[in-house]
């Protein structure tokens, strides 16, 4: 089980191939499309099927559209608590038999929660796959547990907290500031949760939770690998059909208000160097069949994934060459990222940090500088074609992974897009040229969309005792 950690998003800024982990290569989209089936149980439940013989494996994944931007000020967190309890139990099974049983398959499981979906995922022996519907099925409709058990579990997510955002300096500054670059958005919130709402958060919390979004309209199973079709089809109807169809709860239109100015964030926090993150509001990706021209803003969200490779996609690129190599050198890191798919706004992130001698300030000034040369000249024709390049082909070593195919799908369905999202982006994105590029890097940059977050190390407390994690964290 876990918590997929988004500060601004979900990042990787060493490379661009990664930052894009949901889309996979043109020609391999040629070859599987059509082994790509959609279709809707009367109860509302969408069910996506991928066939790929290669191995005798399959994956297997249920998605619910909703995530910790669905949860309300009180109950943050409560998300991720209830993807826990989901292990816990139904009226047939004992709290941790799910697991137990998918192992003795000879597959494995596990769970996730970001802002926009909760996820619960299996990997098993494509001749076992009914056995995993029949179970998964089983606790999405019959999820029960007790209050100590939720209690108990409570506790283990509060240790997640603490480990992965309290005891991490650049974990706090990141809550901190993205709370600060989202004003309206529920992605101002952090998914694990604020831990004063951990600390007052009831069972009931979880159960409505669960009762409110865990509703068949709400949900997409997505199975990928040795498999067919029409007998996915059948088990689809046969354990997931009888579930009553429910309506999904309107949404209500959470806007985020336009950023009149820069916003600064000084955080103090023990830690050994000081980091520098400078967060802009960009546009996000909404379709992908825009012809050159014809969709500023849909070409923009491509031209900034595009500009993130420029300055970050491989090594030696333009942030690695002009600001940590070198005698002159001003930061031991720098990188880019872009946020490019989301239920909410997107953002669009530079950060560094400063080498010996060097200030965060300078930093931050440098990875400016190098998006203004961007805006000033433009990228070069082998710069543009190496990303892309290099990009397509590691996108193609994904889909040697079933579980990496179901998982783009799922993505897909999530954020509203078409099922051959990987081609139509790939078209997109090769079509992207140095003028769009230009463009982006002079518009979205400004200090109207700017917040910046720095990093300033303190020295630890010398009487400060160390804190030991519960016995049933340790190993």
């Amino acid at each position: 089980m876990g918590v997929f950690i988004q500060f601004f998003r979900s990042r990787c800024r060493t490379s661009f191939f990664l930052a894009f982990g949901f889309f996979a290569s043109l020609s391999a989209s040629a070859q599987t499309a059509a082994r790509v089936a959609q279709f809707q149980l009367a109860n509302g439940l969408t069910v996506i099927v991928k066939t790929d013989r290669r191995a005798p494996t399959a994956a297997h994944m249920l998605w619910l559209r909703v995530g910790s931007m669905d949860e309300v000020d009180g109950t943050t967190g409560v998300a991720h608590v209830l993807e826990h309890m989901l292990f816990k139990g139904t009226p047939d099974m004992k709290p941790g038999e799910f697991s137990r049983r998918v192992a003795a398959l000879g597959g494995r499981d596990n769970a996730f929660t970001s802002r926009d979906a909760t996820g619960y995922h299996q990997q098993i022996p494509s001749n076992k796959l009914e056995d995993v519907m029949r179970l998964e099925a089983d606790r999405f409709a019959r999820n029960q547990w007790a209050d100590e058990e939720f209690n108990k579990e409570l506790e283990v997510v509060k240790e997640e907290r603490r480990l992965r955002t309290e005891d991490s300096p650049r974990g706090l500054m990141f809550e901190a500031a993205n709370a600060m670059v989202f004003v309206a958005s529920p992605y101002r919130r952090p998914v694990v949760g604020w831990m004063s709402d951990l600390d007052a958060m009831t069972p009931d919390d979880a159960r409505d939770f669960y009762r409110r979004w865990y509703v068949p309209a709400n949900a997409a199973v997505v199975v990928a690998g040795d498999v067919d079709v029409e007998q996915v089809r059948r088990w689809a109807e046969k354990y997931y059909g009888g579930m009553a169809a429910r309506p999904v709860p309107a949404r209500k239109p959470r806007v985020e208000p336009a950023q009149t100015g820069l916003r600064r964030l000084d955080f103090k926090a023990v830690a050994s160097q000081a980091y520098v993150s400078l967060t802009f509001k960009i546009p996000g990706l909404r379709a992908v069949d825009a012809a050159p021209g014809s969709d500023a803003f849909n070409r923009d969200a491509l031209a900034l994934t595009v500009l993130a490779a420029v300055l970050d996609g491989y090594s030696g690129a333009r942030l690695d060459r002009a600001l940590t190599q070198g005698d002159n050198r001003v930061a031991d890191s720098a990188g880019a990222s872009n946020g490019l798919i989301g239920r909410g706004p997107q953002t669009f992130m530079l950060d560094g940090v400063p080498a010996n001698g060097k200030t965060a300030a300078q930093v931050a000034d440098a990875l400016r500088q190098q998006v203004a040369l961007v805006a000033r000249d433009g990228v070069s024709e082998a710069e543009l074609k190496r990303v892309k390049t290099q990009w397509a082909a590691s996108e193609t070593y994904k889909l040697d992974a079933v579980f990496s195919q179901a998982q783009s799908l799922g993505s897909y369905w999530i954020n509203g897009l078409p099922l051959d999202t990987d081609r139509r982006l790939i078209a997109q994105l090769r079509t992207v040229t140095s003028a769009e590029v230009q463009a982006v890097a002079a518009r979205y940059f400004g200090d109207d969309q700017l917040t910046i977050a720095t990093l300033i190390p303190q020295t630890p407390d010398p009487n400060r005792p160390p804190r030991q994690a519960p016995a049933a964290l340790r190993h």
